[in-house]
């Protein structure tokens, strides 16, 4: 059972005012929740199709954003934008094939972005019917690994791939529910 915080708002209907009732996730022991800064998710795909390039692009944009929306409505992590640390990212592409793999590279995202974690993410494409969804958060300050997790997709369309990610977050939300150390 997840605990919820009650935050009382105000709207304004019509002439008159409202209040209203906003169900917020409750910060674990009263602590703020730590800034994450979540990386492109990238693609490992022995079996490149032409002609499904655009999908997967755009599968993998959408499920980054996807990804930072159901993390900080879960309540799990301050998600920061990315934007800022786009250049580094480009520089970094053009000396590692993939960052997921460059313990450094996570950790000078985070430095850029001032980040206390970092998500790199990516999906291993064994074949149209049979993904993983891979996620690996890394603590910036102690340069250490705090959670690995995995989910597997069946299916490579749109629907796999928004229940996937969906799958991923809700489980880390009742783990960090049971332990409020989980993944920070």
């Amino acid at each position: 059972m997840v605990m919820m915080m009650i935050k009382r708002r105000t709207l304004l209907i019509g002439a008159g005012l409202v209040p209203a009732l906003v169900a917020l996730p409750a910060r674990a022991q009263g602590t703020a929740l730590r800034s994450i800064a979540v990386m492109d998710i990238e693609l490992i795909d022995e079996h490149l199709n032409p002609a499904t390039m655009a999908d997967q692009e755009r599968r993998l944009r959408e499920a980054r954003i996807q990804l930072q929306r159901l993390l900080a409505e879960r309540g799990l992590y301050r998600v920061l934008d990315p934007e800022p640390a786009q250049a580094l990212l480009t520089d970094l592409h053009a000396q590692q094939a993939f960052l997921y793999r460059c313990d450094d590279c996570v950790i000078q995202f985070g430095h850029r972005l001032g980040a206390d974690l970092v998500m790199s993410s990516w999906v291993q494409k064994v074949s149209e019917l049979i993904l993983n969804f891979n996620v690996q958060v890394h603590d910036v300050a102690q340069q250490r690994l705090v959670l690995s997790k995995s989910v597997d997709m069946r299916g490579n369309n749109d629907v796999s791939w928004t229940r996937a990610v969906d799958y991923l977050v809700r489980g880390m939300a009742e783990k960090r529910a049971a332990n409020p150390r989980y993944g920070n």
